[in-house]
């Protein structure tokens, strides 16, 4: 997690050290430019000096906008490194979301809210292919529920990843689509990336962190 942070930050001010290095190329560049200017216009006919100082303040303006874009790509980048730091905290606990489940050699316990108007409840799981691997009623309470993870036939599905949801019925008709299934998994890692922090669970199974319903001591 630490070198997570570290490696975070030193990418933030290896950054900013090159862009600082592309302003500065970009201005002595503009001032050779400028200079072979001056050196090869016609005697006869010379550059308003006028003219110089729009290019002058156009390359200002240009600089000025560079170097506002570069702190704030700073800040971004620290905020990130701040959240890190924070999701440190994370690790180790339970963290209860919708990921898919790694089904070990324990019973996973799982949440679900079926619709309101439901009679019947169906818990479906899909391994990683998105086949279809297991189908079995559950309590309309929405109480937790303990799934010990056997097939449409009653087997022991292999140990893995599977996705859960939780198909409502009336009757014979499905009401809406597949509702979300939660589960609690313990964080083993917290990675930073350019879409935010993600949160790897036991198992392997990663999440985004924002997708992180409660947080519980195991």
């Amino acid at each position: 997690m630490v070198t997570s942070v570290t490696s975070a930050a030193q990418t933030t001010a290896s950054q900013n050290a090159t862009s600082k290095a592309a302003i500065s190329a970009d201005f002595d560049t503009f001032l050779k430019m400028m200079t072979t200017q001056m050196k090869n216009q016609d005697p006869l006919n010379p550059i308003d000096s006028a003219d110089y100082a729009v290019q002058l303040a156009t390359f200002s303006g240009v600089e000025q906008q560079m170097k506002t874009n570069q702190l704030l790509g700073g800040l971004s980048s620290q905020f990130g490194v701040l959240g890190m730091a924070q999701l440190a905290a994370w690790v180790g606990q339970e963290a209860r979301s919708s990921a898919p489940v790694f089904l070990g050699d324990a019973a996973v316990t799982v949440f679900y809210t079926p619709a309101a108007t439901a009679d019947r409840a169906v818990l479906v799981a899909r391994n990683t292919a998105g086949d279809v691997v297991a189908r079995e009623d559950v309590p309309l309470d929405g109480s937790a529920y303990q799934w010990t993870g056997t097939d449409i036939s009653g087997k022991p599905l292999p140990n893995g990843t599977y996705a859960l949801t939780l198909e409502s019925y009336n009757g014979e008709d499905q009401l809406g689509q597949a509702g979300p299934v939660e589960s609690y998994a313990q964080i083993m890692e917290a990675r930073g990336g350019a879409n935010g922090a993600t949160l790897v669970l036991a198992g392997g199974v990663e999440v985004a962190a924002t997708e992180i319903t409660a947080l519980r001591v195991p």
